[in-house]
């Protein structure tokens, strides 16, 4: 079974993103738990909580077709030790949302070493924040995105991946998110046939696909190792339409969260049902 969603609003309220998904006929979805251009804020109400599960319910998502992102202002590879510890809070109260909401798994970037330390001392900073979020909270699975490597962002190469995940402790609460666009724009030719396949064949071998708990479907503004990441929506970037049949015919990808964060939402109904048409009876 393939969850198609996308990451809907959840203003006014968690509890508000499970209706706004179920509006667009998505089977999947992401949300923000807390305001993303904000540190911190007001911890969730048990009113929210018990509106968001029922919801949740009422709509058929389980936990597992639900992948939130934290906020974009995290970094828990930065060199600066008060800077660090503010984003390790800010990360471990969006694993605790995760918990208290009944999500099993949290997508989160990185981290980036704001070129003031070697790249292996940022993957190891990450590691620790890893370990340390996963001791404070129980039952939510980390899971890192691969990036497209813009600016000092680490986590373009399946390697810093692995580096990370050899580095968790709890292994069952670790996970990867593959983003189409970042692959793509990071240098993995997932547009040809034979470069989808080795892609997927290489990530198994370096990083696992046991890991794998979740992918972003986007088209990608910028070309084959652009190292920019600009999301386009399905079709009408560099990807085209391929890559997206190959995805959702293949069983690899089943039974996890496919979530669109293509640029146009007025499209995602559209989108959805679309990705759905290309599944071969």
């Amino acid at each position: 079974m393939k969850y198609v969603g996308a990451h809907v609003s959840a203003s006014g309220g968690v509890e508000n993103a499970p209706e706004n998904a179920h509006n667009i006929g998505a089977k999947a979805f992401a949300l923000f738990t807390k305001n993303q251009r904000q540190w911190f804020s007001a911890p969730l109400t048990e009113k929210s909580i018990n509106l968001f599960k029922e919801r949740c319910e009422k709509y058929g998502y389980g936990s597992g077709q639900i992948l939130p992102h934290d906020s974009y202002l995290i970094n828990l590879g930065n060199p600066d030790p008060e800077k660090l510890a503010k984003s390790r809070k800010a990360f471990f109260d969006e694993m605790y949302r995760c918990e208290q909401l009944g999500i099993d798994r949290l997508n989160f970037h990185p981290g980036s070493h704001l070129k003031q330390l070697p790249e292996e001392g940022c993957l190891n900073l990450i590691a620790e924040s890893v370990n340390m979020a996963l001791d404070k909270t129980k039952g939510v699975i980390a899971v890192l995105e691969n990036t497209a490597g813009q600016g000092t962002n680490l986590g373009f190469r399946f390697e810093h991946l692995k580096y990370i995940i050899d580095r968790v402790e709890d292994k069952s609460r670790v996970g990867v998110c593959i983003d189409t666009c970042h692959t793509y724009a990071a240098g993995y030719d997932i547009k040809s046939e034979k470069g989808y396949e080795e892609t997927f064949r290489l990530f198994d071998e370096i990083v696992g696909l046991k890991y794998l708990k979740g992918m972003h479907i986007n088209d990608s503004k910028k070309d084959l190792g652009s190292r920019v990441d600009r999301h386009d929506n399905l079709g009408k970037g560099f990807l085209g339409e391929e890559p997206f049949r190959r995805i959702m015919n293949d069983p690899r990808f089943d039974n996890m969260p496919l979530i669109l964060e293509t640029p146009d939402e007025s499209l995602w109904p559209r989108e959805i049902e679309w990705l759905y048409s290309l599944v071969e009876k």
